[in-house]
């Protein structure tokens, strides 16, 4: 080969070198930075306003997956985040197809109501991949990683 074109190869490999090790940079710094604080959402469409309302019992979740008790419970009146994160209400720590911040569980009207928060593998209710914010019904699943949760009542 000629020299210039050697020349050219060890730039490449430098350039990709150098590509690579940012890239590393930016992930650990992502997981250092710890679980990321959880955005307002505006209301789903058609999702009723909670005032004027008489209050119901809260939801809960039953947790079941890899690396859980089979049957946890949590119980959700507000909001409550899902994921690997310490910060996180319904943390899933063993499970590592979960993102940091994967999902939340909101409360509006004395309906249950689950939003993907941008997670890499995405939430499912009951098998389907949701896109928007998805109410949730007593004995719906919701899938996030290989965990899923049961809403109840």
């Amino acid at each position: 080969m000629s020299e210039q074109i050697l020349t050219v190869l060890k730039f490449c490999l430098l350039a990709l070198l150098y590509l690579f090790l940012a890239r590393v940079v930016w992930v650990v710094s992502n997981e250092l930075r710890g679980t990321p604080a959880v955005r307002a959402v505006a209301a789903a469409p058609g999702a009723p306003l909670a005032a004027g309302r008489p209050r119901r019992r809260a939801w809960r979740v039953v947790v079941t997956g890899p690396g859980q008790e089979h049957g946890r419970t949590h119980a959700v009146d507000g909001e409550a985040t899902v994921g690997r994160g310490g910060g996180c209400t319904i943390s899933l720590p063993s499970d590592t197809y979960v993102s940091q911040v994967h999902a939340r569980l909101v409360t509006r009207g004395g309906d249950l109501w689950v939003e993907d928060l941008g997670s890499t593998n995405g939430t499912y209710v009951n098998g389907r991949r949701i896109e928007a914010p998805a109410k949730l019904r007593r004995g719906d699943r919701v899938q996030v990683g290989e965990t899923v949760l049961e809403a109840d009542r």
